[in-house]
């Protein structure tokens, strides 16, 4: 299987699966910065069986000073919650939202990473398979309960320390958008910047006009293009642990692994004495 194939499945392709695949678990997992709706929108449209999933509640822990905005769940409440969307021993979980899979990512990013192996991303989301012209369908969805036992610890996550110390030695991507990088906005959180020694990669790169993933190649280039050799370690952060998560979809299918600062800037800048870089030109598209 190909790496698109291992973190992607297209509009098509879950259609079919759909219809003949008992196995399947569809999240939803519509989510963006300042909308408290994702529930209601999930109600209004959605692809038929899907199950809400409530990024605040159920894909982060409770926001602490000094843990960031998102923090990753505690186990136990991500089995739990795992169950309740009817994910079992031997699922197969394809995550989407209608933001091009920037806030699904994080759904497919903690299932693997506590230890399930066939998760995907609805490549180009919501938007995808309405281009498609396949059915939705509005209400709630409650699925059979689930029996999933999770193990956290599939995937490799950094300390803010070790996320300073990788910026020196490998490859500290910040997925953020540039002019938040460079410290020229910073709508959230407390002090605009980005960790010393981080190399602008904004998550936007990663996507075609259409909201689906680059091809593999194209991602290669882009990511060889920021210093990513197969050499280098490599680690992603972004505002509070979400965005990033795609970005490591974006890597992984590429062919490259990277470690997820959970706690990313909204972690970072909770202790003051963490330095802070302004501007830099770190900037790279292998597109142009």
């Amino acid at each position: 299987m190909t790496g698109r194939a291992r973190v992607a499945i297209d509009a098509a392709r879950l259609h079919r699966v759909l219809a003949c695949d008992p196995a399947l678990v569809i999240l939803d997992v519509r989510w963006t910065l300042g909308d408290t709706h994702g529930r209601d929108h999930h109600r209004s449209c959605h692809i038929p069986g899907a199950v809400y999933v409530d990024l605040e509640t159920q894909l982060a822990g409770p926001p602490g000073s000094n843990r960031g905005r998102h923090p990753l769940p505690e186990p136990a409440a991500l089995e739990e919650a795992a169950r309740s969307w009817g994910i079992g021993a031997t699922s197969h979980v394809v995550a989407y939202d209608d933001v091009s899979n920037l806030s699904a990512a994080r759904a497919w990013w903690l299932l693997r990473w506590a230890g399930l192996r066939d998760v995907q991303l609805l490549d180009g989301g919501l938007a995808a398979w309405k281009r498609a012209g396949y059915d939705t369908e509005s209400g709630t969805v409650t699925p059979e309960r689930g029996d999933a036992t999770l193990a956290p610890g599939t995937l490799p996550v950094l300390s803010a320390e070790e996320s300073a110390g990788l910026a020196r030695t490998g490859l500290l991507l910040d997925a953020r958008a540039c002019a938040r990088f460079r410290g020229e906005l910073e709508p959230i959180d407390p002090r605009a910047g980005h960790v010393p020694g981080a190399i602008s990669a904004p998550t936007s790169a990663n996507l075609r006009p259409d909201g689906t993933f680059e091809d593999a190649g194209v991602l290669a280039r882009r990511f060889a293009a920021l210093g990513a050799d197969g050499a280098a370690s490599i680690g992603v952060y972004c505002g509070s642990g979400i965005t990033a998560t795609h970005e490591i979809a974006a890597l992984a299918i590429a062919g490259l692994d990277a470690a997820l600062y959970p706690g990313s800037w909204s972690e970072w800048v909770s202790d003051p004495s963490r330095p802070v870089a302004i501007g830099g030109d770190q900037i790279h598209d292998a597109r142009h």
